[in-house]
């Protein structure tokens, strides 16, 4: 099983580079943990999905460290790898989204993959559920994909709102819709809207949101790549801000009827540096997991 870790976001919000920004005394990355979780729950090769220019660091700092221990890939997110006929405004700077990320991948994925967020602290629950997913697939199984969803208590910032994929599902737990929404703690309710709304309401604190964490089938690449000329088109004139993201692209195939996907829960608990204010209580739960035994202290906290 692959998983492909997405790190060629800016971290604008953050201020900086947020995936080699350490937060254990040891200098680890939120990173480390991610890879040491997905190889403990049986994922045999990391893909990094990079910046070209980012290569040689990523080499020196993370890929080094798990050398002998599980198979490190590298791909590039390019914003040249568009339908045949687009171009992009020349001034583009920001990644075309986590569709095209993928897409950018087609050529060193190899096997049934799961993606993760580079600057996320997933939990190691998260992966062990994708694992167990991903194996359950019989061969040549497609078009049937999974969303390893949190409950949103567990996925909040304290410092300011968050942008969550709240989930609606069916009674079989296959995703119906997946609405980007803004969620935020008011004391001690949860309160939410979708993005294009002003006024939120409370909701439960166990309603389930996605954090990006998909395992897909390597079919997905395909579906993808037939989409990409449609979602072009239909972005013409906002070429310089679109972003061809997986959450809408999966939502758009399952209202067509084209696929399906398992909503799988975790009670993992998510944490993040979305905004630099947040790093401390990172660095503090990290620590705490580590005094726990959860992760060793031999690697983890010299």
């Amino acid at each position: 099983m692959d998983l492909l870790v997405l790190a060629a976001g800016m971290g604008s919000r953050f201020g900086g580079l947020k995936q080699i920004e350490p937060i254990d005394e040891r200098n680890n990355f939120i990173i480390d943990y991610s890879i040491y979780d997905a190889k403990r729950a049986g994922f045999d090769r990391v893909i990094f999905l990079i910046k070209e220019e980012n290569r040689e660091i990523f080499e020196e700092t993370v890929g080094k460290r798990f050398e002998g221990e599980i198979e490190v890939a590298y791909a590039y997110q390019k914003l040249d790898v568009i339908p045949e006929g687009y171009q992009l405004p020349a001034d583009r700077v920001k990644p075309l989204g986590t569709a095209q990320a993928i897409y950018c991948c087609k050529d060193v994925i190899k096997d049934n993959f799961a993606i993760v967020n580079s600057d996320d602290f997933y939990g190691a629950d998260s992966f062990q559920v994708a694992a167990r997913f991903l194996r359950s697939l019989p061969k040549g199984s497609k078009r049937h994909y999974a969303n390893i969803a949190y409950f949103a208590k567990n996925t909040l910032s304290e410092t300011g709102s968050v942008k969550r994929g709240v989930l609606e599902f069916n009674e079989k737990h296959e995703l119906k819709a997946l609405i980007e929404s803004k969620l935020e703690w008011r004391g001690k309710k949860i309160f939410s809207a979708p993005l294009e709304v002003e006024e939120m309401k409370e909701i439960p604190s166990d309603t389930l949101v996605s954090m990006n964490m998909f395992a897909f089938s390597k079919d997905i690449i395909d579906l993808i790549g037939e989409n990409y000329p449609a979602f072009m088109e239909a972005n013409k004139d906002n070429l310089k801000s679109c972003e061809y993201l997986i959450p809408t692209l999966v939502s758009e195939l399952i209202e067509r009827g084209e696929v399906s996907c398992e909503i799988l829960s975790t009670d993992a608990v998510w944490h993040g540096v979305t905004y630099r204010e947040d790093k401390p209580a990172v660095v503090q739960a990290i620590k705490t997991y580590v005094d726990q035994g959860i992760y060793p202290k031999e690697r983890f906290a010299k």
